[in-house]
């Protein structure tokens, strides 16, 4: 996927994928939805707009990553518009702030490596962003991950794990031995810590994979990897003996079915949602969304499988593996440590983020009820997951 030719025939892809599924939205409700129509116009005028900015401008960066973001934002855009059209009004601004959020990073950011001298402001900001919700947060789910101001809320954790990876990115971009080791394991077990005590496992795991990410990547000795691994299986066996939150979803993970009802009324109806939908699924818009809890945001992908089928799903499996392929391409061209750094961390972000949630609704995981990137509802997401992707393309400027 090196040509031009390439790149416009998959942007058209996306655009014919944008207007299909709108407008079969708007056949399905009576009398004719033209917003569905308006919506659509909206999404491909901005994927346009920021792909000529991209080509005519900064010719020399990856072109598929804005592509295949745009791609997956359509499709989720298609559902939350699909199952509550006045959230998927609220989500095309986000993804609008998103792009423009792209454009900014590329348009304005130098050079990444006049930025790895910032290393304790990375610091700073991780530690706050990282303990805001506890300290200011409010429990929604079992978990103490959203801090309100006004009517606007927002998680902090998302905006610390780009902060935490700038700060580890910097910290370990001249490792030479052991002791250049202490001070990151330490931020990393700090954060870890506040991630348990909001009982947010999910960003708990995605730290944790991340931080392991860039320790193997910027050490090359697999017995660090080990040694993680090896702490982490004991501080969640701790966080599982302490916690009846952290109980109640491995319970739930190992026999969802044993309270079909209650604990387990999730899963199950996820699992039953999927095989319903079969291979093929039952068709764009003839699904049951209402039958599964929060489908809007944590369970989106199951209301993807019901009504497009797993043939859809596995689409977007290898989609997502696609993006995740085109950012560490650019960690493995450049030739700038902290930048290579930065873009191995943010793309382990993306990675575990979507298994994550991806392994929990079809319950080979515990379910940790975070977003699936671009595609679930949810502003905070839809704004930090294109920051980051913004800062890897523009490192994929820099490569060589």
């Amino acid at each position: 996927m090196d040509s031009i030719r390439d790149e416009k025939k998959l942007i058209k892809y996306t655009y014919l994928l944008c207007i299909i599924s709108f407008a079969n939205l708007a056949l399905l409700k009576q009398p004719f939805d033209k917003g569905a129509l308006l919506v659509a116009g909206i999404i491909i005028v901005l994927i346009s707009y920021s792909q000529f900015i991209i080509r005519r401008f900064y010719p020399d960066g990856d072109k598929y990553i804005l592509i295949l973001a745009s791609v997956l934002s359509v499709i989720g855009l298609t559902f939350i518009y699909r199952i509550n059209y006045m959230l998927a009004l609220r989500q095309v601004m986000w993804f609008a702030l998103g792009v423009s959020a792209f454009i900014v990073i590329i348009v304005l950011f130098p050079d990444l490596k006049s930025f790895q001298r910032y290393k304790y402001v990375y610091l700073v900001f991780t530690i706050i962003f990282m303990s805001m919700a506890l300290l200011f947060g409010k429990v929604e789910f079992g978990a103490k991950n959203w801090v309100r101001v006004g009517g606007f809320s927002f998680q902090p954790s998302e905006f610390g794990k780009l902060f935490l990876v700038a700060y580890l990115a910097a910290a370990l971009k001249d490792y030479e031995d052991f002791k250049a080791l202490i001070e990151p394991a330490i931020v990393v077990m700090v954060c870890l810590g506040f991630m348990v005590l909001q009982r947010d496992l999910g960003t708990a795991l995605i730290v944790f994979a991340l931080s392991v990410t860039i320790l193997y990547i910027a050490t090359s000795k697999f017995k660090y990897v080990i040694t993680c691994l090896g702490l982490f299986i004991i501080g969640g066996y701790i966080s599982y003996k302490l916690f009846g939150h952290v109980r109640v979803r491995v319970d739930i993970w190992q026999n969802p079915w044993a309270d079909p009802t209650g604990d387990g009324h999730q899963i199950v109806q996820s699992l039953i949602a999927i095989a319903w939908g079969g291979l093929f699924g039952r068709g764009l818009g003839f699904g049951y969304p209402n039958y599964v809890p929060v489908s809007i945001s944590d369970f989106i992908f199951t209301v993807i499988c019901e009504e497009l089928g797993i043939i859809a799903g596995l689409g977007i499996i290898i989609i997502y593996f696609l993006l995740f392929y085109r950012c560490m391409r650019a960690a493995v061209y450049v030739q700038d440590n902290f930048s290579r750094l930065v873009a191995v961390g943010y793309s382990a972000i993306l990675a575990s983020q979507a298994l994550v949630i991806l392994g929990g609704v079809i319950n080979l995981v515990p379910l940790t009820g975070i977003t699936l990137p671009l595609i679930s509802q949810g502003g905070t997401s839809m704004l930090i997951t294109f920051c980051s992707l913004g800062v890897v393309q523009k490192i994929s400027e820099g490569e060589s």
